[in-house]
């Protein structure tokens, strides 16, 4: 049986209690999810593409650096032919790098927009998958705000990744190509004072000057800038925190202002946005110390070069164009070795945002994990419409619900009242009958899922028109208008009949109690076996009698279980059970289990739905 956890779902909200996995694993899930996406073969073009067009960009420079040479000789002679002659040569190369940049630029944009179309259709499809949402919201912090996840975090992923991966091959090239050509013009030179052999320089010097230089700066860039990975982490998590209140208060905005709760959302919102703020605060003063030393770096690169060759050129060994190579080519390396310099803050960023989407994805795999362990109520549909309960016991989160009799046979044309201490209860053996919340034990065998209908107290009225609204999620043009206009006048909805091909948000548009009312057309329209509802049908009861009268006379022959709090005033139901709270009984608690890393590991692959 389920075992309840005595890990707090608090734990979820640091940055690393979400990395059951490893960095590395996340990385490779993430991997592996491109590879598996129909984009496949796109992306593998554009990578291809793009190490050509970076190879050939980084030849030109080579080719570039070279013209240095004879150039600054040109000029040092006071050569005006040659001079000459090498502006044609750059004009030449400048056009073929600018060639080249601009397909860089246009292949970076489209592997961004390939990069995030592969993502998010993995995403969309693994939250959307079977049941695997509802589980989601129970699972804690990381199950708070998908939609940041998806659409804000996999956006700014796909970005970063793109633009590190770009810069790092390039930076990778160039520093293949003109590590050679700085070894080449830095061999045995030797620093004299007078006659005086001070230092012979070691083979390659410049290189290892080079390396040294950048490698001490990174090392730097690492230490002073490490924290930044905790604090992005951090800020995505309240920023999403915050997205999530402002969209709460507009969705819920009527009863707000008819509460006259404005200041009230108002300070809870500011208090939200202060722990934005402070995180923000703490990242501006790291930003700021990785700033004294990526920017100090660059400055002083600038004279690096040249006072590491100057002794050999003052010395006569050096010409004023082989100079200039040895700074281009020194420059180019550098440029190359100091990418992790500049490049730390994204990477922390990037980092961050990894970690997030990845921890949100391998989360919704290992839902059906939890979902699918012995610890849970087995579900079959029988061959009948008679719904068969048996030894029913519902794992929550402080004991297990069982119902006041442990074998209950319901027949079509019954009506079944389930009540319970609270709501949260009731809510709980809802979205067990819908097959939603799986942990507990015993056994319920039900008919077919297209044989039952579910009415919650909260409906669900899609975008779109009212004609997809009522065939929702069946396409629309299921049923005839004379079955549409003969339903929408039973429930008392003529009025909305002539907008029914309008689209619109009927969600906001419409009452609670038309709402309500539009949900029973589906009823109508489709003419289930059962009907469960939460207290919905008691609440349309109490406010149209026609839909009573309906239930009674017309949908007499369907089954009806209302699960809700407090008595039955309109004397509907034919039997009635308990629902009673077993403290000392197995109990489960999905977000503790979450937050905890209790989730097992993936025995197999997963696949999206």
């Amino acid at each position: 049986m389920a075992q309840q956890s005595n890990t707090t779902s608090k734990d979820a909200a640091s940055p690393n209690a979400q990395n059951h996995d490893g960095f590395a694993a996340q990385t490779l899930g993430m991997i592996n999810v491109l590879w598996t996406s129909p984009e496949r073969n796109k992306i593998i073009q554009l990578i291809f593409a793009l190490i050509g067009v970076i190879a050939g960009t980084a030849y030109a420079q080579l080719q570039l650096n070279a013209w240095n040479k004879p150039f600054y000789n040109a000029l040092a002679n006071k050569n005006l032919t040659v001079f000459i002659q090498q502006l044609g040569v750059f004009a030449l190369l400048a056009s073929i790098l600018l060639v080249f940049n601009v397909l860089q630029m246009r292949l970076n944009q489209t592997s961004k927009v390939v990069l995030r179309e592969s993502l998010v259709d993995d995403l969309i499809s693994d939250w959307l998958a079977p049941r695997r949402a509802f589980l989601l919201s129970y699972a804690g912090e990381i199950g708070a705000n998908p939609d940041q996840r998806i659409h804000e975090d996999a956006k700014h992923l796909t970005e970063l990744t793109t633009d590190l991966s770009i810069g790092l091959l390039q930076s990778s090239l160039l520093l293949a190509s003109f590590i050679g050509v700085l070894w080449s013009l830095s061999g045995h030179d030797v620093l004299k004072l007078g006659d005086h052999v001070l230092f012979t320089q070691p083979p390659g010097y410049m290189v290892w000057y080079a390396l040294l230089y950048a490698g001490v700066a990174s090392y730097i860039s690492w230490r002073v800038g490490r924290p930044l990975i905790n604090l992005n982490a951090e800020r995505y998590a309240h920023e999403a925190e915050m997205r999530f209140a402002l969209v709460h208060v507009n969705e819920e905005i009527d009863g707000v202002a008819l509460n006259g709760g404005e200041e009230d959302e108002k300070a809870r919102i500011t208090t939200i946005f202060e722990t934005v703020l402070e995180v923000s605060r703490r990242i501006v003063k790291a930003v700021t110390r990785l700033t004294w030393v990526t920017a100090g770096y660059g400055w002083f690169t600038i004279v690096a070069p040249i006072l590491v060759a100057a002794p050999a050129y003052f010395q006569g060994s050096m010409s004023f164009g082989e100079l200039m190579v040895v700074v281009g080519a020194f420059n180019q390396v550098q440029q190359s070795l100091r990418w992790f310099v500049d490049n730390f803050a994204n990477i922390a960023d990037w980092r961050a945002t990894m970690l997030r989407v990845a921890s949100f994805r391998s989360t919704m795999l290992k839902m059906d994990i939890l979902a699918q362990n012995e610890n849970r109520i087995e579900f079959e549909d029988s061959g009948d419409a008679t719904i068969l309960i048996d030894n029913l016991q519902i794992a929550t989160a402080t004991g297990s619900l069982k119902l006041s009799q442990s074998r209950i046979e319901m027949k079509p044309g019954e009506r079944i009242l389930i009540t319970g201490e609270n709501g949260e209860e009731k809510a709980l053996a809802f979205r067990v009958f819908g097959g939603l919340w799986p942990w507990g034990s015993g056994k319920i065998t039900r008919p077919p899922s297209d044989a039952i209908m579910f009415l919650p107290m909260r409906p669900y009225i899609p975008p779109g028109t009212l004609r997809s609204a009522i065939s929702y999620p069946h396409s629309h043009d299921v049923y005839d208008a004379a079955t549409i206009d003969k339903a929408f006048h039973d429930v008392g909805l003529e009025h909305l009949r002539q907008f029914i091909d309008t689209a619109d948000r009927w969600d906001r548009r419409l009452n609670y109690g038309e709402k309500q009312c539009l949900m029973f057309v589906r009823i109508l329209l489709h003419r289930p076996k059962w009907v469960v509802s939460d207290g919905a049908l008691m609440a349309l009861f109490e406010s149209n009698a026609l839909i009573k009268s309906i239930c009674e006379k017309e949908l007499a022959d369907i089954g009806v279980i209302g699960i809700r709090d407090g008595d039955d005033k309109n004397l509907f139901y034919t039997q009635k059970f308990h629902l009673t709270l077993d403290h000392q009984g197995p109990s489960f608690d999905l977000a503790a289990a979450c937050g905890s890393g209790q989730i097992p590991p993936q025995t197999s692959s997963s696949t999206s739905a």
